[in-house]
């Protein structure tokens, strides 16, 4: 690519403010066309070469300003991988499964290439090809984490951006072999790898966070298994027999075996480590440590199959956790800021790595206060961002009720089913766009063989309901051999 006659001095400005990469932010159905058709092209010569893109980023509006501002032929870059209009787009439906490109920063100095302080179609933006244009970039709020992070006046600063002319090819997405997609010699050739298939193995494990609901009015009572209990008692059951459930998947010839990582939260006017015994205070876990440790034992009720069908049985059953209720706020925001610094760190360690995504299973009776809509839904989007090369977090939130319900909605693909409920809209906001390779577990457990992709909630769920939930809610592909 030609550069600019004096690029080494872009290049020195990048380096005294300690940029070192750039961002673009795609859907992760866009990755196969982006690699088949070279690298990343703008909007505008997508529509004049013909090329189709899945989920598009920008909505009309944002075209419409570009064309107004003569932009539709640049590709746009930031310098945050956190920038708001990705959670805008997920926030419009845009795109559901975000994934973060980085980009080499010789961009930076090709010829055609232009530099904004902000948003490039906000009005008092400063943008041009200049070095000049280029310091007028606020380096320090670029950097900042989040634009939450700085006073009013200075957040549009945070979307200073790169405008590159026409089309960044495959080579300067430093990244775009991450993603388990092969780059051909030969586009056409092309095999793309499907998301959400990576092996679970102790090299690439998975992880789990159960975010459970403790707010006063899970004391109401519900029945499972044709005993009577509190829900927080129901709810604290089922969780644990999902544990169960995993750390008996994870052993393999007499040992237990590393395949998950494992967290509980619980959460009411704050959220918590929700582990009792002793592995009180402890975030994830592993399957050994939840085999070694146990909390307490019951007897309880539970469906086993037999040679006469499916039976209710007086079972033991191990605890690690326990009942709640003692909380006077139901505060999601909480919960979902507990769950992303689990996640953070653990994406630290497996980010790079072909590793089945972390699944997080929200369990809550009602809907959310102490924050705005706005402010969750950010939250959840941040959660739902998170990424490793074969796909992004999940993220299912069940609302859990204690009689059944006519009106139960699980898994619904449109949400014309919901039936115009705003909770139980905002629940489908708030939750992930499944894979299609979730439908065979849908339909063995919903008996729901519809096609199409299905989002990872669930309204007016009764006990049983919600162990199916649970159930879909944890993949079986583990590795037999490693």
């Amino acid at each position: 690519m030609e550069k600019k006659t004096n690029w080494q001095d872009y290049m020195q400005v990048l380096k005294d403010n300690g940029i070192k990469k750039l961002y673009h932010f795609t859907d992760r159905d866009n990755l196969e066309s982006i690699i088949k058709n070279g690298g990343l092209h703008s909007w505008g010569d997508c529509e004049s070469k013909g090329i189709n893109i899945a989920k598009p980023g920008g909505g009309q509006l944002s075209r419409d300003l570009d064309k107004r501002d003569q932009l539709q032929n640049y590709v746009r870059e930031s310098f945050t991988s956190q920038h708001p209009m990705m959670y805008v787009a997920m926030q419009d439906g845009r795109i559901s499964n975000p994934v973060i490109l980085e980009i080499d920063t010789e961009v930076v100095g090709w010829q055609h290439s232009k530099y904004s302080n902000m948003n490039a179609t906000r009005t008092g933006a400063n943008k041009g090809e200049a070095l000049d244009d280029l310091k007028k970039i606020h380096f320090q709020s670029v950097k900042a984490q989040k634009h939450f992070d700085l006073d009013d006046a200075e957040q549009p600063f945070f979307q200073a951006e790169v405008l590159v002319k026409n089309f960044i090819p495959l080579k300067y997405i430093t990244n775009i072999g991450n993603f388990g997609i092969p780059i051909p010699s030969q586009a056409d050739n092309m095999q793309a790898k499907v998301p959400y298939t990576a092996q679970i193995t102790r090299n690439t494990p998975t992880a789990f966070i159960f975010l459970v609901d403790h707010s006063v009015s899970m004391r109401h009572t519900t029945s499972l298994f044709g005993e009577e209990m509190t829900m927080a008692e129901a709810a604290a059951r089922i969780v644990n027999n999902q544990i169960n459930e995993l750390v008996l998947r994870c052993v393999k010839m007499g040992e237990t075996r590393h395949y998950y990582d494992i967290a509980v939260v619980g959460y009411g006017e704050s959220a918590y480590s929700g582990w009792q015994g002793e592995l009180e205070g402890r975030d994830f876990v592993s399957p050994e440590e939840l085999k070694n440790h146990p909390f307490t034992k019951i007897t309880t009720r539970k469906e086993t199959r037999t040679r006469k069908g499916v039976q209710v049985k007086e079972v033991e059953q191990v605890q690690w956790i326990s009942a709640r209720h003692d909380g006077s706020w139901t505060h999601y925001h909480d919960a979902f800021d507990y769950a992303k610094k689990l996640l953070d760190e653990w994406m630290k360690e497996h980010h790079e790595k072909d590793c089945y995504p972390p699944t997080i299973i929200h369990i809550t009776d009602g809907e959310f206060n102490g924050a705005s809509k706005e402010t969750v839904m950010q939250k959840a989007n941040e959660l739902k961002a998170m990424f490793t090369n074969d796909g992004n977090v999940i993220l299912f939130n069940i609302h859990f009720t204690a009689n059944k319900s006519s009106n139960v909605v699980a898994c619904p693909i449109t949400k014309s089913e919901l039936a115009g409920d705003r909770y139980a809209e905002t629940l489908f906001e708030l939750s992930s766009l499944l894979p299609e390779r979730y439908n065979q577990d849908i339909a063995r457990c919903l008996n729901d063989s519809r096609t199409g992709r299905h989002v990872a909630m669930g309204m007016n769920a009764d006990a049983t309901t919600l162990i199916k939930l649970m159930d879909i809610g944890t993949p079986t592909n583990i590795s037999q051999n490693q």
